[in-house]
This record gives C-alpha cells, structure tokens and sequence, in this order.
C-alpha cells in the first residue's frame, strides 16, 4: 500500500497529518506537485516534482497508483480515475469517494461548473476547519488499520 498526494492543492496541515501517519505506520508516502515541496527527513516520506502544466501532477498520480493505494485530493475527475483503477480516495476534508458516491459528485460538478459558466456566483468551498483536519485524521487512521 502506497499514499499519494495530489499535493498542488493540498493543505500544509493534512500534509502534516500525513508525514505523522507514513512514519507511525511505516507507510510510503509520495507528495506529487509541479513544484518541490519540503518534507521532513524520512525513509518513507518523498517529494516528486513533475513540469508545470494543466493536469500534468494528475496524470503521474494516475501513471503511478496501484489497486489498494490511497490518494488524497479533492480533484474529482483525478478521483474518478483511480477509482477506476482499483484505488481508494480520501479528501482533505476527510470524505471518501468511492464507486458509489464518485458519479453523483462528478454530476454536481460538472452543474455547478455550469452555473458559474453562466455567471451564476455559486461561492467557494468553506476554509478548512480544525473539524475537517480531525475528520480527514481519523478516516485515515481507519483507512491505515484496516490496510494492516
């Protein structure tokens, strides 16, 4: 089992949550950006830098994901894809996307995407809160057990 980050957008608090969970756990955790981002010294903690450009840090998360991986982004169509390969999502929210619930968020999107494309002002996600972080914690810790 594998953690991937689609780190561009990823909160400087889950990555912290992350590190803790890779070296308590002794997992591999790989944070995949178009720029390098610090990480703290460990033999299961690792930066991968990919060129700037439109998709590019999605489409090595997706190259790279195995069947029981976990990724950790809040990009739905990045989801979708390693969903289809066989491999868990998390969000830095804490919820997890899955073959069930995948379809209908992609739906919502696409339509709100919409919405906005007309000029309808639909707001943005809320920042995110400490509730959040514990939520996104504690589904990987349970995500973490169940893997051992």
């Amino acid at each position: 089992m594998h953690l991937w980050v689609d780190a561009d957008a990823c909160p400087r608090s889950v990555r912290e949550i992350l590190f803790r969970a890779a070296n308590r756990t002794a997992t591999p955790l790989t944070l995949i950006a178009n720029q390098m981002l610090a990480v703290p010294p460990s033999a299961f903690i690792r930066s991968v830098q990919v060129p700037k450009g439109f998709d590019v840090a999605d489409n090595e998360i997706v190259r790279r994901v195995a069947p029981g991986d976990l990724v950790i982004t809040a990009d739905l169509p990045l989801a979708a894809e390693v969903i289809a390969k066989g491999a868990h999502v998390l969000s830095p929210r804490g919820e997890r996307y899955s073959k069930e619930n995948i379809g209908p968020l992609l739906n919502m999107r696409d339509f709100m995407d919409t919405l906005r494309s007309s000029g309808v002002d639909t707001g943005g996600p809320p920042p995110l809160s400490a509730a959040d972080q514990r939520a996104f914690a504690a589904q990987l810790d349970r995500f973490l057990a169940r893997g051992r």
